[in-house]
């Protein structure tokens, strides 16, 4: 994942350019750059550094570049190292600047034909073959820029975004978008693109967002936008008054609600890149990745807390793919002499990336014979993203309350990709992949329509207020985030709560149901159901109240005295525990807020666990 901003303007815009980079900064931490076409020599003036933004901020103190046309870029390495060299932006012949975020699959054959055309490769970068074949277009067909970039878009596979200018055209800056997100910024005889509304707020709270295949021409006083096909068309303006949102709580009473809410969003970002018009991009974990995942025999999973709940709910998804998968809690794994069986990925889960005894399993693992090591991870410039093999980060961007949530179901999405990555080398069809990418796509809608029980589930909070305990349940998939919703009730209320499997009931757990235990379960629509149903019989024949969060397409024959029934709608069976995991966080929320807890800061907790 990386930041893209531009400009065009009447003024400099370096200061607007650097501001943006700092505000995308969470998208990339590898390296930044900036060019600019200045107009007192009429050349592009570039700038880049290894790093974060501000160690870019310093150079440009030293040697300043300035201009009323430029782009810029903060990096989240994927094709070549961190370096000065495989920093964006690119540049072909010093006339064409490419920023680019997402994967070029097709590279390294695009890559070779120029070569052959005597282009000479500066960098190890995917995005380097885009300047190149733009700079192609405009010597060898007598295109204008515009033209040049459209019959240069038509040539790459993959996902991106595009940010491109011309020394030999400076009243234009070109923008494209396919699988990776591009935003136009509207001004008074200026316009801007970045990836994110947030990155223009100081300049702009105009926006107009690019569509699917949507390529921009972009001048001071207009700018046109062309569908994939060439045509020319209309898109909606869209307006925000986010300027502190990524820093402040907004209109929400707390942090926690916030970040419950920013999870389709999220979610969405987390996919970005990975995933498109039905299709895994691999190149996404990293180019060293397939060569691993093709020796995978087994995955050992190992986290603590809310990411170890991710894992749990992975070797589900891992083991109905054919793949054998252990999870085990990090602190436990540090003082067992364990037995690592040939050809197993050790996999990290993280929301910060230093978590200490997460941090100190994976330092272990070179003594113990694994394949690779990989981690989920929620902060690019951690220790443990730094100290794995793979990486696969998700993109939750800054999650301030204690209690995980928005980070929680990224890892979730993470998880999810890295099991149909390796369940296509166990045998999953290409029909039933596409098929489990699809209904990824529709996620970010599905949960979208989860959050609108909100109003509900406050209400049915209600009936935890003078509650000292209760009990989640959940089968399969679902065990797990029963686990996750009775950690975020305990965290945030301070009700003792415990999950079980809704089997194992009657093997101890219903001596404790009575009038005064609430009993929380999860029903999707699976092959458990009525398994599950039956379980339930159980807790009302004992008086037990029950609160069901449903698929609509569950028809429970338990609704009635003492069953309260909330229904999320139809969610595809692959995606069902993300999905179920948002009522549940909403209830922990509604339920601490009526007893008073603080529910950003719950005592004796901390964000990152960073001791033993």
């Amino acid at each position: 994942m990386c930041g893209i901003v531009g400009a065009i303007a009447e003024r400099n815009v370096t200061p607007i350019l650097l501001e943006g980079l700092r505000r995308l900064e969470y998208r990339g931490y590898d390296s930044a750059g900036i060019v600019t076409l200045d107009s007192r020599d009429d050349r592009l003036h570039r700038l880049r550094t290894v790093g974060k933004v501000q160690a870019l901020a310093e150079r440009l103190q030293q040697e300043p570049v300035r201009g009323p046309l430029g782009i810029a870029h903060t990096r989240w390495a994927t094709h070549g190292e961190p370096c000065e060299r495989n920093a964006h932006p690119h540049l072909s012949n010093d006339s064409v600047a490419v920023v680019h975020n997402g994967i070029i699959e097709n590279y390294q054959e695009l890559k070779a034909s120029l070569i052959a055309a005597g282009y000479r490769f500066e960098s190890d970068t995917d995005t380097e073959v885009v300047a190149h074949l733009i700079d192609q277009q405009l010597r060898n067909n007598g295109v204008d820029l515009l033209a040049a970039v459209r019959q240069s878009v038509a040539q790459l596979t993959g996902a991106y975004s595009l940010g491109v200018i011309c020394r030999e055209d400076p009243e234009r800056l070109i923008a494209a978008r396919a699988g990776s997100p591009l935003v136009l910024g509207i001004g008074i005889g200026e316009h801007f693109i970045a990836s994110d509304v947030f990155a223009l707020a100081p300049v702009t709270q105009t926006f107009v967002f690019l569509e699917e295949g949507d390529i921009a021409e972009i001048q001071r006083e207009r700018f046109a936008i062309y569908d994939r096909s060439g045509q020319p068309v209309e898109r909606k303006l869209s307006y925000s008054g986010q300027m502190g949102a990524a820093a402040g709580k907004g209109s929400y009473r707390h942090f926690m609600l916030k970040e419950i809410f920013e999870q389709p969003a999220v979610v969405a970002e987390t996919l970005e890149g990975r995933v498109h018009q039905g299709r895994l991009l691999e190149d996404s974990f990293g180019p060293e990745a397939n060569a691993v995942f093709d020796q995978v025999q087994g995955v050992h999973i190992v986290a603590c807390g809310t990411s170890y709940h991710a894992g749990l709910v992975a070797r589900y998804w891992l083991e109905n793919l054919g793949i054998p998968c252990t999870v085990e809690v990090a602190s436990e794994y540090r003082y067992r002499r364990g037995v690592t069986p040939l050809g197993t990925l050790f996999v990290s889960i993280s929301q910060s990336g230093e978590t200490a005894d997460t941090l100190a399993a994976l330092r272990a693992t070179g003594a113990r014979g694994y394949l690779s090591t990989l981690t989920i991870c929620n902060v690019a410039e951690s220790s443990l993203v730094r100290e794995s093999a793979l990486t696969l980060l998700t993109r939750a961007g800054r999650e301030i309350g204690v209690a995980s949530t928005k980070a929680f179901t990224t890892q979730l999405v993470a998880l999810r990709l890295l099991a149909l990555a390796l369940g296509r080398r166990r045998g999953l069809s290409e029909s039933d992949l596409a098929a489990q990418v699809r209904d990824l796509e529709r996620l970010p809608r599905v949960l979208e329509e989860a959050l609108v029980l909100d109003s509900a589930i406050e209400r049915l909070a209600e009936h935890f207020a003078e509650k000292h305990h209760a009990l989640f349940l959940g089968r399969g998939p679902q065990y797990p985030i029963a686990m996750e919703g009775a950690l975020k009730l305990k965290e945030i209320s301070y009700i003792h709560a415990e999950a079980y499997p809704a089997g194992e009931l009657k093997h101890g757990p219903l001596a404790l149901v009575d009038a005064d235990m609430p009993v929380v379960c999860v029903l999707p629509k699976d092959g458990l159901l009525e398994k599950v149903l039956s379980n339930l019989q159980e807790v009302r024949a004992r008086g037990g109240e029950l609160f069901l969060f449903a698929d609509r397409e569950v028809d429970t024959h338990l609704s009635g005295v003492s069953t309260h029934v909330l229904s999320l709608g139809a969610v595809p069976e692959s995606i069902a525990p993300i999905v179920f995991t948002v009522p549940l966080q909403l209830l922990a929320y509604h339920v601490a807020i009526l007893k008073g807890t603080d529910v950003d800061q719950p005592r004796n907790l901390a964000k990152s666990v960073t001791v033993e």
